[in-house]
């Protein structure tokens, strides 16, 4: 697609519209306005009625949405801004729009690739079938789990209480040129946003109210209902009436918003690890009125900092004793540990496999292609054309860690080349995907203009199964240009509507 501006007399009635003159971006498809400058048909009545608001207008109603959101604290930290560490969250308010055919295709997506990959996590914490597997399609390689960082060898024969390894699972998605929602990667440790989601709803129908009267969107505001619930049914057999805490590294950690946020929202007590004690593999929290049984804990800590007996001895975040309780059963752990040997970035590929092997089904999502730098084929393509790839590290996440080949500097490419080199286990490659666009505010000019999104699905798992929140977090480059949604980074969010 060569660059154009779209005219504006074919997109709106009115050539005052904030989208006349909209410009596409090259190769992109793009949520709203389709190939011809005119609002995709599902979406027409929101994107007129978007249209027709004056600069003014918007401006005010953007200024509202931030002057709401820092009333409500919505903040996040960035350890390595040395302009200081806490930032409000940007915030654009034209709506991400998913069309209710496109969401039943995502939702059984979702609901598949997490029942598999909770499948995967049993079995190499099990039997390890798919390890053993006949060569060909179905095996997924021993020494690439084993030699995971993700992988815990000590919780190999340990069964959770509750049966839930993957209760809260964040799956990042993007849209290619196409128009195709692609798996881009798995969260299944402690992915966080989902808090930004509800606080990014609640603005929107304080500043733009009269657009939601132009079209029929699925709640989000139930999230942390689903959310406890879920946790109370996978508590320990042994327990009545289940108490559940969510513990927190505390205030200093970059999404202490969303833990103190939840924990409001759930009804729960916002615990340090301080709060809490094992005793005869039982945890308690302290309380004035005594020690209190606590049967499932909702953990925003990593595994390495979760308890100082078992994992590192130097940690004061976690709590001596919590791994023997949770494999002895009496307590859950959410998300349980050692998940992250099937979010590392190396295990990826062998999802649609994972589906095929534990289910007997077709993968319902598409993923994008990657090369594995282990593989040695895949690394001498990879250091030939390292140039045209995005490079990651399998360990890292939030865009650290990465190379954008096009965009990258002689020296960058040969730092990485020999980083590659060094370690080829800890790099996988894949080919710049064309992140779809969305209209966005662009306040400088006055009028919309398309910037690049993702989404974040969030997937809540009980004993009944996987629950998929109708919407997620869709984080969006603000930067005019940029591919990197992060908020770390120069991203921000917009509030996703599913049309019912």
């Amino acid at each position: 697609m060569s660059q154009d501006v779209r005219s504006s007399e074919t997109l709106l009635p009115s050539r005052q519209s904030l989208f006349a003159r909209y410009p596409a971006l090259p190769a992109t498809y793009d949520e709203l306005i389709d190939e011809r400058g005119e609002p995709r048909p599902e979406f027409r009545r929101v994107v007129e009625f978007l249209g027709q608001q004056t600069p003014e207008q918007v401006r005010r109603s953007q200024a509202l949405a931030d002057l709401a959101l820092l009333a409500q604290g919505v903040t996040f930290s960035v350890y390595a801004d040395s302009r200081g560490s806490e930032k409000i969250f940007p915030f654009d308010l034209v709506p991400r729009m998913v069309s209710k055919t496109d969401w039943a295709h995502l939702d059984r997506g979702l609901g598949q690739r997490v029942r598999a990959l909770s499948a995967f996590l049993d079995d190499v914490y099990g039997e390890g079938r798919i390890l053993k597997a006949e060569a060909g399609a179905a095996r997924v390689p021993e020494a690439l789990v084993r030699g995971s960082k993700g992988f815990v060898p000590s919780l190999v024969g340990v069964k959770p209480a509750g049966g839930v390894r993957i209760h809260i699972s964040g799956i990042d998605l993007i849209r290619d040129s196409g128009g195709v929602y692609r798996v881009l990667e798995d969260n299944l440790r402690t992915p966080s946003g989902v808090s930004y989601v509800i606080e990014n709803r609640l603005v929107m129908k304080r500043v733009l109210a009269a657009a939601f009267d132009q079209t029929r969107v699925h709640r989000v505001d139930h999230y942390p209902t689903r959310l406890g619930d879920a946790l109370r049914s996978v508590a320990p057999d042994e327990a009545g009436d289940p108490s559940v805490v969510l513990l927190t590294p505390g205030p200093f950690n970059s999404a202490y918003f969303e833990h103190s946020f939840l924990a409001r929202m759930m009804g729960i007590e916002l615990v340090q690890a301080a709060d809490l004690f094992v005793s005869d593999d039982r945890v308690f929290v302290r309380t004035t009125r005594g020690p209190r049984r606590v049967h499932v804990i909702y953990r925003r800590i990593d595994d390495a900092y979760l308890d100082p007996e078992a994992f590192r001895p130097d940690s004061l975040l976690g709590v001596r004793g919590l791994m023997r309780a949770w494999a002895a059963g009496h307590v859950t752990l959410a998300n349980a540990p050692g998940n992250g040997v099937a979010d590392d970035k190396a295990i990826y590929p062998y999802v649609p496999q994972m589906v095929r092997f534990y289910l007997g089904e077709e993968p319902v999502l598409e993923q994008v292609r990657t090369f594995l730098c282990d593989r040695d084929d895949d690394r001498a393509y990879v250091i030939d054309h390292l140039s045209e790839l995005v490079v990651k590290a399998v360990d890292e996440a939030g865009g650290y860690g990465m190379l954008m080949g096009p965009e990258a500097s002689t020296a960058q490419l040969a730092e990485f080349r020999d980083r590659i080199v060094a370690e080829p286990r800890r790099y996988i490659a894949q080919h710049r995907v064309e992140l779809s666009s969305c209209p966005t505010w662009d306040n400088e000019a006055g009028r919309m203009a398309p910037r690049r999104v993702d989404l974040r699905p969030y997937i809540v798992t009980g004993r009944e199964g996987p629950w998929v929140l109708p919407g997620g977090l869709t984080r969006v480059a603000l930067i005019p240009g940029s591919y990197v949604v992060n908020s770390s980074q120069g991203g921000g969010s917009k509030d996703t509507w599913v049309q019912k």
